[in-house]
């Protein structure tokens, strides 16, 4: 009977073992890694470079592209690495990282606080400055991290405690706590779950606290008389609200889908939408009608391509 000391590697879950498929899984998931790292490093580096977008809203907003990043760069290159060179294996130490580095992801906590600076800027306005100074936005973004640097080790070193004697196949394209607890025997899987419905409570507080806000938020703004400025005031939210959607909605249905229905294609589909949607569509999602952000985007590339271009007339 094997056991977690014994287990030098663990084996992924293929999407396909058709070559040609591996290969397309390949691509595909080559587009979204740079699709993510695309838009969230733009974002990342315009909201750093540019001081008019040295606000609370785009510092939180550069946080969670932060924390996409790393949710992103943990999960998918692996699994392109393995469709690519036609192989399931990753290490046992490598499996123990990915679960601590993707528990890190302190999204939920991040979202909450940014529908509380939406909360502020629409609802209390005259107290933002106050509410929302920069020693404050530090301290709920450290906050935030915070609670991700101590959800992971608790998780990881309760995971991979447990003796895994039920094989070393985990159906998952990376390494998932629930598809790892399924490989152990132990009864002291029962700490994890107790975390694990912990870590259920806090969200359900963070998803009324969201609710709350939204409904204080859209109060407030039916108030607004003009409708210009209903606009704007709906504009700044929308974005926000449809992140807040696309990851409780992904995760749902991740943590509620029915035992029965369980089966290793749907599975993975699942996965895919909470581990790896969110990150490559949160900035689209923000730049699309966010007119601030675009335009210092685009600011950026040019002025980018402008100091190319002169480099290489001046070498010419």
């Amino acid at each position: 009977m094997s056991n977690s000391s014994s287990i030098t590697q663990l084996f992924l879950l293929a999407f396909t073992d058709t070559r040609e498929l591996q290969l397309l899984h390949f691509w595909l998931f080559l587009g979204i890694y740079l699709a993510a790292l695309l838009g969230n490093g733009l974002i990342i580096v315009t909201i750093a470079c540019d001081h008019h977008l040295h606000t609370p809203m785009y510092f939180f907003l550069l946080n969670l592209s932060l924390l996409d990043l790393g949710s992103v760069s943990t999960t998918v290159p692996k699994s392109m690495a393995n469709s690519l060179w036609d192989t399931k294996a990753i290490s046992y130490a490598g499996c123990v990282a990915q679960v601590f580095i993707f528990l890190i992801s302190a999204e939920y906590s991040l979202l909450t606080i940014m529908s509380y600076d939406r909360y502020v800027a629409i609802c209390k306005p005259l107290h933002y400055g106050t509410l929302l100074g920069s020693r404050a936005c530090v301290h709920m973004a450290a906050a935030a991290w915070g609670a991700g640097f101590l959800n992971a080790p608790l998780h990881t070193a309760n995971t991979f405690s447990l003796p895994l004697c039920q094989g070393n196949a985990v159906h998952q394209f990376f390494c998932e706590i629930p598809q790892i607890l399924k490989l152990s025997c132990s009864h002291s899987y029962l700490r994890e779950d107790g975390l694990i419905v912990f870590n259920i409570c806090l969200a359900l507080g963070c998803f009324v606290f969201i609710v709350v806000s939204y409904v204080q938020i859209f109060r407030a703004v039916l108030r607004i008389p003009s409708e210009q400025g209903r606009h704007k005031a709906f504009s700044t939210c929308i974005p926000h609200l449809a992140v807040v959607s696309l990851f409780i909605s992904s995760g749902a249905f991740a943590g509620l889908k029915p035992p029965s229905t369980s089966s290793p294609p749907l599975d993975l589909t699942v996965s895919l939408l909470y581990s790896v949607v969110p990150p490559a569509l949160n900035p689209l999602i923000y730049s699309l009608r966010n007119q601030q952000l675009k335009d210092a985007v685009w600011k950026l590339i040019t002025g980018w391509f402008s100091a190319a271009m002169n480099c290489s007339s001046s070498s010419a």
